[in-house]
């Protein structure tokens, strides 16, 4: 039986919060399993220094991820070369893992549209802030290969606030009609800034929602990289072409959580407890699979060092490359909101630029 096939309230799991195998471990070369492992310690270490030059004002407003990494670093390797990714704002580990430039995403959040593009032979779409907007997008865009006989996949990333949005209803209804190669990845964090997941449906699980569309959901550990892998190339595979040689949709539920805060404008201690974030750190998806890694010989106290330092440069480099490149001029995010802009918008500039001439540009300037 796929592992899809499974009831969507019954969760997929392939290592315990310990590290040890309780289910079927996924058919993945040593060499994918150790990138994983170092995408994943990647992904944290620039979780933590993003958050770092944000609170020091080298950076703007910034969404942390840490928590995620299994989820995001697992799926993204799930992909195949040509398949497309369609990231919400949190995706940076996933969007790295397809090739896109850590520098590029430190950018975009120090307000350079730069940053939000992707090198040329890199299949990933612009960072969503709107809530599941690019939801939408991903099925256009997957319903438009299809029709052209394309063999991509097209995932994309929307978290458990997002499944409350028209715009995932309309876009898992009309994949579920017109079968296009689409997987939907629903990174269940527990908390859509303040508002507890509970809150968002009544149904026993996120999962259970694709059978409304007429397509499977599965419900998947998402702290645990292996049954993430597992879940993910799966329906990849099946967004290609099923057993009838039919290409179908998938709605994966990836439980995880979020250890900080949903942005660094956000203060979570005002409706988070402490207690329960120390239980989810418990199930951190970077201990669970150095475990395995390390119980099966794949990995020794020299090659984690090995890798923590190629980390920590790799991240430093980054930084470096980002605080080099010269700042927009404040003036370009009237130029290009609209083909045109509005009496709004010039209202707008008119009110920023006198604002920037008597406090000058140092208050308006990221140096």
């Amino acid at each position: 039986m796929s592992v899809l096939q499974r009831d969507p309230r019954d969760r997929v799991q392939v290592l315990d919060e310990d590290g040890s195998v309780v289910g079927e471990v996924p058919d993945v070369d040593d060499e994918t399993l150790l990138s994983i492992y170092r995408e994943m310690k990647l992904a944290r270490h620039f979780d933590t220094r993003a958050v770092s030059l944000q609170r020091q004002g080298r950076m703007g407003t910034y969404p942390p991820l840490s928590g995620q990494e299994g989820a995001q670093v697992a799926s993204a390797h799930a992909l195949d070369e040509e398949d497309w990714l369609f990231p919400s704002y949190r995706e940076h580990g996933a969007l790295h893992v397809r090739g896109f430039p850590l520098d590029r995403i430190l950018l975009y959040w120090m307000g350079t549209e730069q940053g939000n593009e992707a090198p040329p032979d890199v299949n990933t779409f612009p960072v969503a802030v709107p809530i599941a907007t690019q939801t939408l997008h991903a099925v256009g865009a997957a319903w438009a290969s299809k029709l052209k006989a394309g063999e991509e996949a097209f995932i994309v990333y929307f978290g458990d606030g997002g499944t409350s949005e028209g715009d995932t209803h309309e876009a898992m209804n009309f994949a579920g009609v017109f079968d296009t190669p689409t997987v939907f990845f629903c990174n269940n964090n527990q908390w859509a800034i303040s508002v507890p997941r509970e809150r968002q449906t009544r149904s026993e699980t996120i999962a259970q929602k694709a059978n409304a569309y007429g397509f499977q959901g599965v419900q998947v550990d998402g702290m645990d990289p292996l049954a993430v892998y597992q879940v993910t190339r799966a329906a990849v595979e099946k967004a290609k072409a099923d057993d009838s040689g039919e290409l179908r949709p998938t709605l994966i539920e990836a439980v995880q959580y979020r250890f900080g805060a949903h942005t660094t404008a956000d203060d979570p201690t005002v409706y988070r407890d402490s207690d329960e974030v120390e239980k989810w750190k418990r199930k951190d998806p970077i201990p669970r699979l150095e475990t395995f890694l390390r119980d099966t010989g794949r990995l020794d106290d020299d090659r984690v060092d090995e890798i923590e330092s190629e980390v920590q440069e790799t991240v430093a480099d980054a930084i470096q490359t980002a605080e080099s490149t010269p700042r927009p001029d404040p003036d370009e995010m009237f130029e290009h909101v609209f083909a045109e802009r509005t009496p709004d918008l010039d209202a707008q500039y008119e009110s920023f630029a006198a604002l920037r001439e008597e406090f000058g540009d140092d208050a308006f300037l990221h140096r």
